[in-house]
């Protein structure tokens, strides 16, 4: 008796996506949701588990290619029916290039060839000693067939969704980077946040160096594995171009700067950090009041809040600000919703929640939608300030710049003088067909006298 595994809804704005990975092959035993592919959409990257334990008798649907919500992916059964279409699975798992004897290290093709359980008549595999050691042919003991030839040896030397999650969650790119260079990801080490492994730790381990860490010259720089190569636009990628191009011919598009003196932020930052991370459980950074005031903000001009939808202005009732989060695949915004109701501390959290949840894979389409106003924070990566582009139907994003101390002069009773300052510039790109350049001033002269204030003492949350 064999099921087939339909794509599910991923939300209510997505109708398709496209399959990136399988993670399992023909002839693969598969637990109650263990995953099973990747799926790519508009939104994010998600892996789809099974909703039945057996045996992939069928994969119904070939990397790269496109379906829509409730589509068939793979066919699964008690493994009585697997033998024979395991003879077309290679045929469904040809990759893109149709190679048909993989013998350069084609990285696209290696999969194609990985359920080879039952000897395919004429079929030309790439030699088994090719293929790095993969501990996932087993289905519950990874490890017992490291050495034997006879196991069906997926070509997936990184690939462990047999519920082994010790290992910190690994993006798409990373994983095929490795499945590239033959690398096994079990034995990687990895030098990122919470130990996630890098597109630099797959380099260093391909090319048998110890760590990244532990280079000898400081100044030596590690090129980019990505030199000299080609390769195709994620549907991530594509939906973004698509949406920065019509952005940008169906707007008109002005920035306003504005440096801002944040001095008084920084020492109430520095008097309460400590006791807002024990309350909390949150570091207090300057991003949280950079929300709070543009929130507060919007509130009071609610035209760079505003969504176009045709030739009609609509003015929402709340203020649902996405905040840019710079992940491997891409810009992504989650949305920040009711913005303007809470405290700093409630919307340190919420974007601590979102930010992990976004570069993890984690968040639901749903939470990318709805926003009514962005702010990109630049200067998390150095950036003094830059012109943010607006995308439709909002009318309006802002970038915030690095802090940083410089020389200021400053007036006290009259008598000017130069202190040393905390200053951050703020631009405002606004679609003005629909946004004047004095609504733009406005707001950001509101937002400007907030920080500069430093009042933040009340709106804490602690």
């Amino acid at each position: 008796m064999s099921q087939e595994v339909n794509l599910p809804a991923l939300g209510e704005s997505v109708t398709e996506g496209t399959v990136t990975r399988w993670l399992k092959q023909v002839g693969d035993s598969v637990a109650v949701d263990e995953p099973l592919v990747e799926i790519s959409t508009d939104k994010v990257d998600t892996e789809i588990p099974s909703p039945i334990a057996g045996v992939i008798e069928a994969i119904l649907v070939a990397e790269d290619d496109t379906v829509e919500v409730g589509a068939p992916l793979v066919r699964i059964g008690d493994g009585s029916g697997a033998a024979a279409p395991a003879a077309e699975a290679p045929a469904v798992a040809v990759e893109e290039p149709a190679a048909e004897q993989p013998a350069v290290p084609a990285p696209e093709a290696t999969p194609a060839v990985e359920p080879a359980a039952v000897p395919a008549p004429q079929e030309v595999s790439p030699p088994p000693a090719a293929a790095p050691a993969a501990p996932v042919a087993a289905p519950l003991p990874p490890a017992a067939t490291a050495p034997p030839v006879p196991a069906p040896a997926p070509s997936v030397p990184q690939a462990s969704p047999s519920g082994s999650r010790s290992m910190p969650y690994v993006t798409p790119i990373v994983r095929k980077l490795a499945n590239d260079h033959g690398v096994n990801l079990e034995s990687v080490t990895g030098t990122g946040v919470g130990g996630r492994i890098r597109k630099e730790d797959i380099v260093a381990a391909a090319s048998g160096a110890v760590a990244p860490a532990a280079a000898a010259a400081p100044t030596t720089v590690e090129p980019s594995a990505l030199r000299g190569t080609n390769v195709p636009m994620s549907r991530l990628r594509k939906v973004i171009a698509e949406r920065a191009v019509a952005s940008m011919q169906q707007t008109a598009q002005l920035t306003t700067v504005v440096e801002i003196d944040v001095t008084e932020i920084a020492e109430l930052r520095t008097a309460v950090k400590d006791q807002f991370l024990a309350a909390t459980g949150q570091k207090l950074s300057f991003l949280p009041f950079f929300v709070k005031a543009a929130a507060e903000a919007l509130r009071v001009h609610p035209i760079i809040n505003a969504v176009v939808e045709g030739e009609t202005i609509t003015y929402p009732a709340t203020e649902n600000i996405s905040i840019a989060v710079d992940t491997e695949r891409g810009l992504l915004t989650p949305v920040l919703k009711n913005a303007g109701d809470k405290n700093i501390a409630a919307i340190a959290a919420d974007i601590a929640d979102l930010a992990e949840r976004t570069r993890t894979n984690h968040l639901s389409p749903d939470e990318l939608a709805g926003g009514t106003f962005t702010l990109t924070n630049t200067g998390s990566r150095g950036a003094l300030f830059d012109t943010p582009v607006v995308f439709l139907p909002q009318v309006a994003i802002l970038g915030t710049g690095i802090v940083q101390k410089k020389p200021v002069v400053v007036t006290h009773g009259g008598d000017d003088s130069i202190a040393i300052r905390n200053t951050v510039f703020f631009a405002l790109s606004y679609d003005h067909r629909i946004v004047d350049g004095a609504d733009a001033a406005r707001f950001l002269t509101m937002v400007k006298d907030r920080l500069e204030t430093g009042d933040f003492d009340a709106d804490l949350g602690m």
